[in-house]
């Protein structure tokens, strides 16, 4: 008797390869889970509402900054632009990091509350190009409201300044923040299976990395000083009358010394930090740029404050000891923090991933398969 045999093919949606299989990515399937969500988004009048309600706010605080600048000013108008670009990148970054977890933080469990999400986990679209199509949709809506803003970016490099490399850069770096985002919305999406969770742990994240992360390093400061002998260039006798310089020299002195290079990464972190110390804004004393302040003090700040000490002042100015004082910190710090942020934001991801492989061993409560 002759046995028959059948070969069963894998199941549809599940590769032979197991685990490998979810993250096999394909063009093809990239690109049609980009499309469907970007047609969605675009049928969606809220969509378009929401990209007028930016131009609209960003354009009217940006002339009232204008307005508010050339009122009462005597003294030159060169400190306008890059006082303006500051402004305009704080808004743009500020306001996208409020509607950015809108857009993705319901991207998974939307679809599931809606019974969309099982069809295509059913088809041959791998959990990887689902999650991955779900988060360059999500960053290409994102983007558009960048892109929507590029116009008040150029008004402030018209008034001179601002190299146009920096804003090159700021925007650089807000697209690529926007993306981590996207994969922090992304992962809560996956994880939490209602939409309005999913949301308020997104926006709970950014609100860490731009409001606490500040407020822990200025919690923790306190732990991390310590008494120590330091070099203060100073005028120990108080030579000076008013009418001269004074007669300073070294003097080691006890101070309290707060050792900040071992908790710089926690403003690294802060989005706002990165693009400040990333916007490549020169120091320019004549035409201040608050974002070249930012980056300077963090940077200082990484590299601790075991340095001397300048505190002999003259009539008019800080009289620099012989030789000079020690060159400020130039390690840029935007490397650490946007590193930090796409981790969390690949992270998400991840957890999309593995939350969208079929079949799937345990669901929450009240979950809807189809």
């Amino acid at each position: 008797m002759s046995t028959v045999q059948v070969e069963v093919p894998p199941q549809v949606g599940a590769p032979a390869d197991g685990a490998r299989g979810e993250w096999r990515v394909s063009w093809h399937g990239l690109r049609t889970v980009v499309t469907l969500e970007l047609r969605q988004r675009v049928r969606s009048t809220r969509w378009i509402v929401a990209l007028v309600v930016w131009f609209v706010v960003v354009g009217g605080l940006t002339l009232l900054t204008t307005g508010a600048m050339s009122i009462g000013s005597t003294s030159g108008t060169g400190w306008r632009g890059p006082i303006l670009f500051g402004v305009v990148t704080a808004l743009v970054l500020g306001l996208g990091l409020v509607v950015t977890p809108t857009l993705a933080s319901t991207a998974i469990n939307g679809d599931r509350a809606a019974g969309t999400l099982a069809t295509l986990q059913v088809t041959l679209l791998t959990p990887a190009e689902i999650a991955l199509g779900k988060l360059l949709a999500a960053w290409f809506a994102a983007l558009a409201f960048l892109v929507v803003s590029v116009p008040f970016f150029g008004l402030a490099l018209a008034m001179g300044h601002t190299p146009v490399r920096s804003a090159f850069a700021v925007l650089g770096l807000i697209a690529l923040l926007l993306a981590a985002v996207c994969g922090m919305g992304l992962g809560w999406s996956a994880l939490s299976s209602r939409t309005a969770g999913s949301t308020v742990l997104t926006f709970v994240t950014v609100t860490g990395l731009t409001v606490f992360t500040p407020i822990l390093f200025a919690l923790t400061y306190p732990s991390i000083q310590e008494e120590r002998p330091v070099q203060v260039w100073t005028d120990p006798s108080n030579t000076s009358d008013g009418t001269t310089d004074p007669q300073c020299e070294w003097v080691t002195e006890t101070r309290p010394v707060s050792h900040t290079e071992r908790t710089w990464w926690l403003l690294a972190l802060n989005p706002f930090v990165v693009v400040a110390d990333g916007s490549g804004v020169p120091d320019d004393a004549d035409y201040p740029s608050p974002y070249s302040s930012i980056r300077d003090g963090v940077r200082q700040l990484r590299a601790g404050a075991d340095v001397p000490i300048n505190e002999c002042w003259g009539m008019s100015k800080q009289i620099e000891p012989p030789g000079g004082m020690p060159n400020p910190s130039s390690t840029p710090i935007w490397p650490w923090g946007l590193a930090g942020n796409l981790l969390l934001g690949a992270g998400g991801v991840v957890v999309a991933v593995r939350r969208l492989r079929i079949p799937q061993r345990t669901l929450p409560r009240g979950t809807r398969v189809a």
